[in-house]
């Protein structure tokens, strides 16, 4: 009976919620989750609390995503759909939440006549600076909610107010937020009445227009007093700590009032009445940030202090409860309005600047709300992760811990400075604000090319139906490389032509290659992005004879297809000698960024991969690169702070371990972060397939990133990794389960490339020194062409079929470092310039077999374990347009030993009169110039013609003067 009694006179005392009603104020909810929707609890305060609307933020989904389970059902479901980024799956989740809320909210924005029973949408934060951006953004979420209810809120920055008129001024309901001073919500005023005036004189019901302007509270008070209680302990007099004190917690109140006033003047004004005639309703003042931040006040100040006829507050939950428990309503905001002027004027009294004061509120307000925003999307992407297991590939890190806060540091400045979302935006000034934005078109290859896929389908199923039986790539660099990968990670895939690459000019090199495929059953890919590449060129004129002498010159045309930039060189030939195909690139990416086009695809499709699968799995990791995703879960940022934060910190040496069954992926890497990053001194230097040693090898220059395959791991590299952890070095740890995720390496390490590139201070996108050793060459060839013969040059050294060269600078150093002129001593000299961070580079115009190879990495073995310096290998002239560039333009720290030969067979190149021997040795002989040029230590030894012997001798020499 007594439980029945207190129930009773429960049910009869008055709502302080619904009280607000009779005091003209409507009570809004600042809170929002799918629970709320679904469970019934929304009604329940729409009718038991007389709830009038509900206002969203980034932090209050962020809560609801991360600490719920409510939308992980649904999550689920849209990734199951298709792949999305973080900020596609956030909108999907959050404007179904709205359009539920404004569903629920409808028959109170009717029995209001469109007064009451909004609820509010974010543009996103990072638009706050940004008028069109937030207009555009405004626009579309309008469009995609697709409610009369709701308010799209846009901040008052000074880019804001324009878009508010704007915005008003197209019949879209706008809640504005981020006030704080009387001035700004002048300019918000006279926004809204100047939309009004626009959208009525084009026609407009302007009764359908609604607007509130969100004047926030309680951070006016928390940074006053932060001020004023810091003042009061250096008070220089009892009268100015009295007016100090006078002024805490009281600033907040005074000014609402104040703005209240103002208000109620400018809604009485004639022009406000003539858009009154027309049926307009008042921008009403809606005060946010009501909870009280200081544990000293009463909890439900903000709402008991602020109560006046057309206004809303929007209430947190806590505060909510608190004020339906015990709140006093009373018209208060018309109370003790002479107190709220002299509050104000004791301020200005103290030299508190209350104009200073807002300015830096909005400030903080604003990145607040961009840090809340990427918290949320942090939240959604941890959650898509979640999801998408397996199907992503997998990024860890170990770094010590003086490298580490380094990192971390870097990435709350990408951050704080938006710098993702700048990147994407492609915003040169992220790098040396010369022409970087002119080479970021490889940013969204992957859509394009899904949406463009049926060419590539049907060329694969062409070439199946043909029967070819090879398949020969004609390429360099960025050309070849991408390519290559995917020939040794895929292999030969069954009723596809088996794809085979040619980037050597060696001859011996061109045979090989040419005795590996059918002439007369073989399709040719010549690729060059310029189309005006020497070697591809070469490539085409040599086998388009061979096969127009086997098949002649109609069938031979039939067997060529072209790869190239619209407008090229490349393209004009293969319109003049008929090609079957031409598949263009897009001039916005650069060679080395172009893995994921034509580039890359074209001979990929031509050899069985499926396309469509691949891009389909790459596109999960642009998705998870994506300029939305904060920084610190940005897989490609992260791994590109990582490597630019090192190598500015003397770590530049990147040492790339790749499982056997992805082992050719480093090269790919080589060429990316050397030749992207590789200039003005300053860059990372890739070391690739070297041999794994103890930790005791290594120096303090190194960054270690191992690329594991699940499915082929080598259990020596593991336990190597392990070990060199354990010894300290920095590890990244990258896992692929499935070489269909090779895509999506591609694109991470693009990111990051890029993302380096930017820390380090370089253009990521040029490459200098590749164009100077392409100069001389050319003028060698030129030189060739016209007297059939190279300048003399005379060897400083000849022993046992084995001649030295070099130029003057460095002959007159390795003199004064020996008197033994012996090949011993000149290479003991040689190695004897290696200092602690140096490295050692191997740079062999040979034809690249397995032989040659065991015998060049027993070298640099034996000179890295000697030297505890990192070692590279290059063979040429294929390493001159990938590593060829940090060589020459990286920082002055390799010491360079190349190494050429006399070929045993020579190839002519038809319609000149040099021949590819002659080519490789102009290419040899200018990167040696080029080298010298630059003050690098280089050293040349010619072998003769007999490279297996002279190997092995330089070999016995390099181990001789290592002991």
């Amino acid at each position: 009976m007594q439980i029945t009694l207190i129930n009773a006179f429960k049910n009869a005392t008055v709502n302080p919620l619904q009280t607000l009603q009779n005091y003209g104020q409507s009570v809004w909810l600042d809170y929002i989750r799918r629970s709320l929707i679904t469970s019934g609890e929304l009604q329940r305060l729409v009718d038991e609390d007389g709830l009038r609307g509900v206002t969203s933020n980034p932090a209050i989904f962020e809560k609801a995503i991360a600490g719920s389970t409510d939308y992980n059902d649904a999550l689920i479901a849209l990734e199951q759909q298709q792949d999305m980024d973080a900020m596609s799956l956030y909108e999907q989740l959050a404007i179904s939440d709205i359009q539920d809320t404004a569903d629920v909210l409808r028959p109170v924005y009717e029995q209001t006549k469109k007064r009451d029973g909004y609820v509010s949408l974010e543009v996103s934060p990072y638009l706050a600076h940004d008028t069109q951006g937030t207009i555009a953004e405004a626009r579309r979420l309008w469009q995609v909610v697709g409610r009369e209810n709701v308010m799209i809120k846009v901040p008052a920055t000074p880019a804001g107010i324009p878009a508010i008129e704007q915005l008003i001024s197209e019949g879209i309901n706008v809640n504005v937020t981020l006030l704080f001073s009387q001035e700004t919500y002048e300019l918000v005023a006279n926004a809204y009445i100047s939309g009004l005036e626009a959208f009525a004189a084009q026609g407009g019901d302007v009764s359908k227009v609604a607007s509130v302007a969100s004047f926030f509270i309680s951070r006016i008070d928390t940074a006053i007093d932060a001020i004023a209680t810091a003042r009061v302990k250096t008070a220089t007099s009892a009268s100015e700590e009295a007016s100090l004190r006078t002024v805490i917690g009281k600033v907040a109140i005074a000014n609402a009032k104040l703005t209240y006033q103002r208000y109620q003047e400018i809604y009485q004004s004639a022009q406000w009445q003539a858009l009154a005639g027309k049926g307009a309703q008042t921008q009403r003042l809606l005060w946010a940030s009501t909870s009280t931040k200081n544990p000293l006040y009463r909890d439900v100040l903000y709402v008991e202090e602020l109560i006046g006829a057309d206004t809303v507050n929007t209430i947190p939950p806590a505060t909510f409860e608190a004020f339906r428990d015990r709140g006093q309503p009373r018209a208060s905001l018309k109370e003790h309005l002479e107190e709220a002027h002299d509050i104000m004027e004791t301020l200005s009294r103290v030299n508190i600047s209350m104009q200073d004061v807002t300015k830096q509120l909005l400030t903080e307000g604003v990145q607040l709300f961009i840090e809340a925003f990427d918290k949320l999307l942090s939240a959604v992407e941890k959650k898509r992760e979640a999801v998408l297991g397996t199907d992503l590939d997998r990024q860890s890190y170990y770094l010590p811990d003086d490298l580490a806060k380094s990192v971390q540091a870097s990435l709350k400045d990408w951050l704080v400075n938006g710098k993702v979302r700048r990147l994407w935006a492609q915003d040169a000034s992220l790098w040396t604000s010369t022409d970087e934005n002119r080479w970021l078109g490889w940013l969204g290859i992957t859509e394009d090319q899904l949406a463009h896929i049926d060419h590539l389908k049907k060329l694969a199923e062409e070439v199946k139906s043909e029967g070819f039986k090879h398949a020969l790539l004609l390429g360099m660099g960025g050309s070849s490389l991408c390519p290559e990968v995917m020939k040794l990670t895929f292999g030969k895939i069954l009723g596809y032509p088996e794809l085979q690459v040619l980037d050597s000019t060696d001859p011996d090199q061109i045979k090989a290659v040419e005795n590996k495929v059918d002439l007369t059953n073989t399709l040719f890919i010549v690729s060059s992005k310029s189309g005006g590449t020497l070697e591809p060129n070469i490539f085409k004129q040599y086998f388009f004879d061979r096969v127009q002498q086997v098949l002649g010159a109609e069938e031979a045309s039939k067997r060529f297809i072209a790869i190239t930039d619209p407008g090229s060189k490349l393209q004009q030939v293969a319109e003049s000698d008929g090609f079957r195909d031409i598949f263009f690139g897009l001039p916005s990416i650069g060679g080395r960024y172009s893995a994921l086009s034509h580039f890359g695809l074209v001979p990929a499709a031509i050899m069985g991969v499926d396309v469509a699968k691949f891009l389909d799995y790459t596109e999960e990791m642009v998705h998870s690169c994506a300029a939305t995703v904060p920084a610190s879960d940005n897989p490609g940022v992260v791994l590109g702070t990582i490597l630019g934060v090192l190598a500015n910190q003397g770590r530049d040496k990147v040492t790339l371990i790749t499982s056997p069954g992805i082992s050719d992926l480093g090269a790919w890497l080589e060429q990316l972060l050397a030749e992207s990053t590789g200039k003005d001194g300053k860059g990372l230097i890739p070391i690739d397939q070297e041999p794994l040693g103890k930790p005791l090898v290594y120096g303090s220059d190194r960054l270690f990133v191992y690329v594991r395959l699940e499915s082929d791991p080598d259990p020596n590299q593991d336990a190597a990794v392990d070990a060199l952890e354990q010894a300290g070095q920095p590890i990244v740890r990258i896992l692929i389960r499935d070489p269909y995720q090779l895509g999506q390496e591609f694109f991470r390490w693009e990111i990051a490339t890029a993302v380096a590139g930017s820390i380090i201070g370089i253009n990521a996108f040029n490459q200098p020194d590749v164009e100077a050793s392409k100069i001389a060459t050319r003028q060698l060839t030129s030189e060739y062409e016209q007297t059939g013969a190279f300048p003399a040059e005379t060897p400083i050294l000849a022993e046992n079929g084995i001649q030295l060269f070099t130029d003057q600078k460095n002959a007159a150093a390795l003199f004064e470092a020996t008197g033994d002129r012996s090949l011993f001593g000149y290479l003991r000299a040689h190695l004897d310039r290696i200092q602690v961070s140096d490295y050692f580079a191997l740079l062999a115009y040979v034809e690249m077999n397995d032989p040659h190879q065991a015998q060049l990495q027993a070298i640099r073995q034996a000179i890295r374990d000697a030297k505890q310096v990192a070692t590279c290998l290059g063979f040429g002239p294929r390493f001159l347009h990938s590593t060829g560039q940090a060589y020459k333009g990286g920082p002055n720290t390799g010491v360079f030993l190349q190494i050429t030969c006399d070929s045993t067979v020579d190839l002519p190149v038809p319609g000149q009169k040099y021949s590819f021997g002659v080519v490789k040795a102009a290419q040899a002989r200018g990167d040696f110039q080029v080298l010298a040029e630059r003050s690098r230590r280089a050293l040349r030894v010619h072998l003769g013609s007999d490279v297996q012997t002279g190997l092995t001798t330089l070999q016995t020499a390099i181990k001789q003067v290592l002991l």
